[in-house]
């Protein structure tokens, strides 16, 4: 499925792997954030979460890096880019 479908389905989590500070600044409603940096010792966390992960965060730089971290790891993920991106995709669903 594409990042759109999974949005319009309300599947998966939408999880933005910026930094807090960044997150605060403004994010995907109902989106989570785990930091790129954090993702390697909240595996548990992540493992829990409804999949697929809906990775976002600036640019699409960092949510590649995490893309290739948690697939590498069997984990069911798919990298969005932006947030904004996202954003934008969300609330044409909503």
């Amino acid at each position: 499925m594409t990042v759109e479908q999974l949005i319009a389905a309300n599947e998966g989590t939408i999880v933005d792997v910026r930094t807090p500070d960044e997150f605060m600044g403004g994010a995907v409603v109902g989106s989570i954030n785990i930091p790129l940096q954090e993702i390697s010792y909240r595996m548990e966390e992540v493992n829990e979460l409804p999949k697929p992960l809906i990775l976002c965060c600036a640019s699409g730089g960092r949510s590649g890096v995490a893309h290739a971290m948690l697939s590498s790891q069997g984990v069911d993920c798919i990298n969005a880019g932006s947030w904004l991106t996202v954003n934008h995709i969300s609330s044409l669903n909503k």
